[in-house]
């Protein structure tokens, strides 16, 4: 696949992969917290901080109605209408400018889900790099045909979506000039369970849709993401914050910073681990190939002796004839006198 340039980080399968922090509503209303997440990701590694930029106007109506509250009971937000939710949980506009120019001077990409078409416009008067359409959003294509028009890179959560409406976001992306297309293997639950995240569908999308794939993670810890970049992975999406006792919308399924350290450390070493099909010594291991078994002389010999099991053996190190010429030499004569601890040759053979 294509590698992808995100201001000056390169993303694809020849670089490690492309961490986002995924603020939400974790700053609990606080642009202090805010700006302190930005900072602790940072610090853990990441190389991208989201965010998402809607209000509860835009997202939903103030309205008493059933339809309107969440009556899930298993759900985190049980009782709430999605007006309050989304007021609870939205970052404030004028925040943006000052959470992005935290991330650069920090050296991190800031970036934003937006939710409908005046989100875009305003944060394309923030010149973002890139932009993230979110899995509730993912079957808006006049929404996915604004941010391709961008000319931006795009990431798209693909939780719910059946391949058929994949396959519609895809085309809608294209048909609107989108050039750079990133794809999200995600599982739209609150927390979600490694056991529901089927992630052996990554490498399948990347053939289906030829293009680069990643996770948008919602299960807890870093055993679901790891094992993702083994199947091909290039974007790691986790939601973070300071402290999961804190509180906050999201913050039960959220990684702390040690986490989200580990997250990155982690990842890495599983894209580093992949290399390529080998077979055969890697150069690292051609000097410990003189640890390996091979056949010695075990006792004292005179010249015309018979090689037995108890004079001739396959011992370490491996300076001897492998160990499958053992039974073809069990019996055969030495042609010289030899000391116990000679590696066996062929010139040994009379």
């Amino acid at each position: 696949m294509m590698e992808i340039k995100i201001g000056e980080q390169r993303v694809g399968p020849d670089h490690p992969p492309f961490i986002i922090a995924e603020m939400s509503g974790n700053h609990n209303q606080s642009i202090d917290r805010a700006l302190e997440i930005v900072e602790q990701a940072a610090k853990a590694g990441a190389h991208a901080l989201k965010i998402q930029t809607y209000t509860a106007d835009t997202m939903t109506l103030d309205h008493k109605s059933d339809e309107f509250h969440i009556g899930d009971a298993e759900s985190l937000w049980k009782g709430k209408s999605l007006y309050e939710l989304y007021q609870e949980a939205y970052t404030p506009w004028n925040w943006h400018k000052k959470i992005f120019e935290r991330c650069r001077e920090l050296g991190m990409i800031g970036f934003s889900t937006p939710f409908d078409e005046s989100s875009v416009d305003f944060l394309e008067s923030l010149r973002v790099p890139l932009y993230k359409i979110a899995s509730f959003e993912n079957t808006d294509l006049p929404l996915i045909k604004k941010v391709a028009k961008t000319g931006k890179p795009v990431i798209i959560s693909t939780g719910m979506a059946t391949a058929g409406e994949i396959t519609e976001m895809v085309e809608a992306f294209e048909s609107a000039g989108g050039k750079d297309l990133i794809l999200l293997k995600c599982t739209s639950s609150y927390p979600a369970t490694p056991k529901n995240s089927n992630i052996v569908t990554i490498p399948h999308m990347k053939d289906l849709f030829q293009c680069q794939i990643g996770l948008s993670d919602h299960t807890l810890g870093t055993g679901v993401a790891v094992a993702s970049v083994a199947l091909g992975a290039t974007v790691v999406e986790k939601h973070f914050t300071l402290a999961r006792k804190d509180g906050g919308v999201d913050a039960q399924f959220s990684l702390e910073p040690e986490e989200m350290k580990e997250l990155v450390e982690e990842t890495e070493r599983a894209w580093q681990s992949l290399g390529k099909v080998n077979y055969g010594p890697t150069a690292s291991e051609k000097k410990s190939g003189k640890y390996r078994r091979s056949l010695y002389i075990t006792e004292d010999l005179k010249s015309g002796d018979t090689l037995t099991e108890s004079n001739f053996r396959a011992i370490r190190p491996g300076y001897g004839l492998p160990p499958k010429y053992y039974e073809l030499l069990l019996g055969k004569k030495v042609n010289a006198d030899v000391k116990r601890g000679t590696p066996m040759s062929w010139d040994l053979i009379g």
